[in-house]
């Protein structure tokens, strides 16, 4: 089917020339024209085809391009395998813990008194037999330096300085066990254990100021300090005299090996000659007391041998 349309052209002399146009022709001259290797018709390519959408899911090479869906699948998997690690380690650690805490029996914390508390009862019932009354103050100064309340006081200072290391250890954990168990992270053995030693130690120092004010009204307020300042005393002294003791070894040590590294080659194998030679004569002597046990022993045998013999003929007879 064709349609023509008309072109009215108005010439100068007022003449009018009209011109038709057949569409069918121009598309049957447009199809020769594409058959013979002209230009393509215009938004030609504008057309959508089948093959287009392969086109853009394949690049230069020929291969096929990767889903953005299957990059997010994985990341999801791999965060959800990095997450479970995470978890079993975290977990695997509180299990650690929690069972080094439960296995704890406590031993850190089995915490007794000193043999200086009974020392002191002893001695206060010693005094109190013999005459002194709690809180009575001495009567003059000879009962001061050699009375029941001077050995009172020696004794409980005794006493006092004997506790000093049980005290300072329940300070320095009293921190760390209160952390503990808030955190529930320590097992309820070990808190109970930590409870009753906290406890003792708690009643020892009001024990003590109690027989301080008994023995001397108002000294519970400086008996602590001081048995402090004396057991740090002691304790320098200690470590000095071991230090000294160390040191003195150390430099009997040192002059033994110059001693011997002033010794002369010949007084070194005169040595050797010398304790070679009393080696030699103990082994000697040692063998002379093993032969004569030995023939000692041999004529004890014979003897009861023959004895034995003579007997057993005189029985067969």
């Amino acid at each position: 089917m064709s349609s023509a349309t008309g072109e009215a052209t108005i010439n100068p002399d007022g003449t009018t020339t009209t011109t038709t146009t057949s569409t069918e022709s121009d598309a049957n001259a447009n199809a020769n024209t594409n058959e013979g290797g002209g230009e393509q018709p215009p938004f030609s390519e504008e057309i959508p085809n089948s093959n287009s959408n392969d086109e853009t899911m394949t690049n230069g090479n020929g291969r096929t391009g990767t889903d953005p869906a299957i990059y997010l699948a994985l990341s999801f998997i791999t965060f959800v395998i990095l997450y479970m690690l995470h978890y079993k380690r975290q977990k695997k650690k509180q299990m650690e813990v929690g069972a080094f805490f439960t296995d704890m029996d406590g031993d850190k914390f089995n915490i007794q008194l000193p043999a200086a508390v009974d020392e002191y009862y002893e001695v206060k019932d010693k005094c109190i037999k013999a005459g002194w009354e709690p809180g009575k103050p001495a009567a003059n100064a000879k009962e001061a330096a050699n009375g029941p309340v001077r050995i009172l006081a020696q004794a409980l200072m005794k006493r006092c300085i004997a506790d000093i290391p049980l005290v300072t250890h329940i300070q320095k954990e009293s921190p760390g066990m209160n952390k503990l168990y808030s955190q529930s992270m320590c097992s309820i053995k070990q808190w109970k254990s930590y409870q009753a030693a906290e406890a003792l130690i708690s009643q020892e120092v009001e024990d003590v100021r109690a027989e301080a004010d008994e023995i001397e009204p108002g000294w519970s307020g400086a008996i602590w300090r001081q048995a402090m300042q004396y057991h740090n005393m002691l304790k320098n002294r200690n470590e000095m005299e071991m230090k000294q003791r160390e040191e003195a070894a150390k430099e009997a040590a040192r002059k033994k090996l110059e001693e011997e590294n002033r010794k002369t080659p010949e007084q070194i194998q005169k040595e050797k000659e010398e304790a070679a030679e009393k080696a030699a004569q103990e082994l000697i002597q040692m063998e002379e007391r093993e032969k004569k046990k030995n023939s000692t022993g041999s004529k004890d045998k014979a003897f009861k041998g023959g004895m034995k013999k003579g007997f057993l003929e005189s029985k067969k007879k």
